[in-house]
């Protein structure tokens, strides 16, 4: 067999042990989603008194970073899925690398840990709109006012330079490799979270409309995956970036109306 042969027969095992590998990240997240929010309904169901303020016991607010985290990488790795198989790709052909598969966890390591400081910063802002009575059940939030300015925000920002220049990063995985590639492990955890940063940059806002659809909403949850995901990896998705902006400015716009 000659050399040529070999080295694509190892990218190919290597390929499918880093799909496989963020496949069953990404089902383990989904299901830890969906159990989660099965028992919150059942919970809902079975209380017989009004809703009323509570204090977050101890270890509750660990609990809903945790519940943050998951939900990011559920929501964020499918669309990071490209960038992180092209990494493993040309770690293995540069050498750099005993297996590309262990340099792929390093940098999709690096990438969630970014989602997980996102997490920690929106359990705070849950904990901050629960203690308010402002959010639902679902936890979505009870102010119109509030759903109204965060959904112009996110329409808004989808039409800013900030949100295009990150986007560019997110949807050309070769160029931002070429451009910041780092040697070994310590480069692959900072080269995933660099790409992190670009990402929370370009869907960071998004995120945030899980507080107007519900954060424990598993169909909203699906919903924004989705978009994120086609705005990144889609032909023509920067267009489509774009018009979802232009259709959340609509619909912030009109929920604004409506306090009039």
């Amino acid at each position: 067999m000659s050399e040529t042969s070999v080295l694509a027969s190892v990218l190919r095992r290597d390929r499918l042990i880093v799909i496989g590998g963020l496949l069953g990240v990404v089902a383990l997240s989904w299901l830890y989603l969906f159990q989660r929010t099965g028992m919150d309904m059942q919970a809902m169901g079975d209380m017989v008194m009004p809703m009323t303020p509570m204090p977050w016991p101890p270890g509750y607010f660990g609990l809903i970073v945790a519940m943050w985290v998951v939900m990011m990488a559920a929501m964020m790795l499918p669309s990071a899925a490209p960038v992180i198989l092209l990494y493993a790709t040309i770690a293995r052909r540069r050498r750099q690398q005993s297996a590309a598969a262990p340099a792929a966890g390093f940098f999709a390591l690096g990438y969630v840990a970014v989602w997980a400081v996102f997490g920690l910063l929106a359990a705070t802002l849950q904990w901050g709109l629960d203690a308010a009575l402002l959010l639902s059940p679902l936890m979505a939030t009870t102010s119109v006012a509030v759903a109204g300015l965060v959904l112009v925000a996110a329409g808004l920002y989808q039409w800013t330079p900030l949100k295009q220049a990150c986007l560019r990063q997110c949807r050309s995985p070769l160029d931002f490799l070429l451009v910041h590639w780092r040697a070994g492990a310590r480069g692959a955890v900072a080269m995933g979270a660099r790409h992190g940063l670009f990402c929370l940059g370009c869907c960071g806002i998004l995120m945030l409309l899980l507080f107007v659809g519900g954060v424990m909403n598993l169909l909203w949850i699906a919903v924004l995956t989705l978009v994120v995901l086609i705005e990144k990896t889609a032909p023509g998705g920067h267009w489509i970036g774009r018009a979802a902006g232009a259709a959340l400015m609509a619909w912030g716009g009109a929920t604004l109306l409506s306090l009039v």
